[in-house]
């Protein structure tokens, strides 16, 4: 069986106390649903922050002092966000695993949908590891290196492939669901402008808030 999941990079969080967050290993992958529990999106939360963590320049305002503030500024008033991650499918028959690669992110998942509809090929990072997706009539091959000529490779239909993205879609709505709920008891000022740069981040609509006692 293949599944597909869509992740985000799990980033350092020793030390980190803005909100509860699960012990989870550095640049390890945490596989976006409705099924985390808080402190997982927490965690969730935390990454994507990270990512787009950056120090102002001429395009961003200046840092604010508070420290949740701060944490943030560069995640809620922007469109263009980033979240290391991607899509990652596994083949349990074989156990080989296809991950985003170095140049991939969770904010692309959406070029996959290039590849089922137009044959487009897509690399999703750069020497020494190299993931490639192409499509070859009505099969996709994912090869997990193109660095390496013996490198493993993942094999399903188009239609596998279409059917694959629509769950992951789902896992996104749903998590999005589950990270409104997570902000409106943990971050009760920030809930809608985090909700929303989540949304923008995996181009879905953002859920509706939870309505307040």
């Amino acid at each position: 069986m293949i599944v597909m999941q869509p992740v985000l990079e799990i980033h350092e969080s020793d030390g980190f106390g803005l909100w509860p967050v699960a012990g989870i290993e550095s640049f390890g992958f945490l596989p976006l649903s409705g099924e985390l529990s808080p402190t997982e999106v927490g965690t969730a939360v935390m990454s994507v922050a990270s990512c787009n963590d950056i120090d102002p320049d001429g395009d961003r305002p200046p840092r604010p002092a508070d420290a949740l503030d701060s944490f943030l500024h560069g995640m809620l008033p922007f469109d263009s966000l980033f979240a290391a991650g991607g899509l990652r499918v596994t083949d349990t028959s074989t156990g080989v695993i296809f991950l985003p690669g170095c140049c991939d992110g969770l904010e692309d998942w959406r070029d996959w949908h290039r590849l089922v509809d137009g044959g487009s090929l897509l690399g999703f990072g750069h020497e020494p590891v190299s993931p490639v997706a192409e499509r070859f009539g009505d099969i996709v091959r994912l090869t997990v290196n193109v660095e390496q000529s013996d490198s493993p490779v993942i094999e399903m239909s188009v239609d596998e492939l279409r059917n694959l993205l629509t769950g992951a879609e789902r896992d996104l709505a749903d998590f999005l669901a589950l990270a409104a709920e997570w902000a409106s008891s943990h971050l009760p000022g920030h809930c809608a402008p985090v909700t929303a740069a989540l949304a923008r981040i995996v181009d879905l609509p953002a859920p509706a808030l939870p309505s307040k006692a």
